[in-house]
């Protein structure tokens, strides 16, 4: 009886650690957001007290919540997410056919990780939007050139992720799994996709925030809709209250997509 007791205690004070955590993490949450607005706002107030810089109070917070309405009705928000969002989706899907497999072949061949080392670390330093002049040629101005810009932004943490995730791989796994017998196959789906799941998901992470900066400023040019689009277009019409309203869209969902990384993580990895 006092053990069922013990354990019912023990039940109860995990729950109530998890609620003053779970509270404390909302109330941070809460406040560093007040303070960002805060500063936001006062940053803008004492901007626009100059005469010659009266118009950059519609950069201002109050500005920005009051255009959400109208663009929310006009369907602005909810069209430049989903082609933003088919966009990423793609880029991302392309980044990790092809970064995976190769991270794979860098972690288990010494001479391709040798051979291949140099050139890739060279290719990662390039900056992503520097391929738009070639992207551009290749594919016109059209979506599948940012998504080419996303893709190739994206793939670079992917690869190396999946390489490190391998290297700390135990060798003695795939030598008992030889001995038992195991294929290629089985080796690969086994031991090697479970072993570096945690990894994996940690440079899709990386990649997906490396993409989604790649992705607005590529939607600047040559397409009709998307997130760097509405925004592009809220320059052009002087339209600075919907121009802060889209960029706080833009921080939103790249704040939830990563939250759904962190999900992901916490969920589909052996790691603890």
């Amino acid at each position: 009886m006092s053990g069922a007791t013990q354990t019912m205690q023990a039940n109860e004070s995990n729950t109530s650690m998890m609620f003053k955590s779970t509270g404390r993490e909302l109330v941070n949450f809460v406040a560093g957001l007040l303070i960002l607005f805060v500063v936001w706002y006062l940053g803008i107030e004492w901007i626009a007290s100059d005469p010659d810089k009266a118009n950059f109070a519609d950069f201002g917070p109050i500005p920005a919540f009051n255009a959400f309405p109208w663009l929310w009705e006009d369907g602005i928000i909810q069209d430049a997410v989903t082609a933003s969002g088919y966009r990423l989706g793609v880029g991302l899907l392309i980044a990790i056919a092809i970064g995976v497999p190769i991270g794979i072949v860098m972690g288990t061949s010494k001479r391709f990780r040798e051979y291949s080392n140099a050139p890739f670390q060279l290719m990662r330093m390039v900056s992503p939007m520097s391929w738009e002049p070639i992207a551009v040629l290749a594919f016109g101005l059209a979506g599948a050139t940012v998504i080419f810009l996303v893709a190739i932004a994206a793939v670079w943490p992917i690869i190396f992720a999946t390489a490190a995730g391998l290297a700390k791989v135990d060798p003695a796994w795939f030598k008992v799994a030889r001995n038992l017998g195991a294929s290629r196959w089985h080796m690969l789906t086994q031991i090697i996709i479970p072993a570096i799941a945690y990894d994996v998901l940690t440079g899709v992470r990386l990649a997906l925030g490396v993409a989604w900066i790649v992705l607005v400023p590529a939607e600047f040019l040559g397409v009709s809709e998307g997130l760097g689009y509405a925004v592009q277009d809220a320059k052009e019409s002087l339209s600075y209250d919907s121009l802060m309203a889209m960029i706080l869209v833009i921080g939103t969902v790249g704040y939830l997509l990563d939250g759904l990384c962190v999900l992901a993580l916490k969920r589909y990895s052996w790691h603890k």
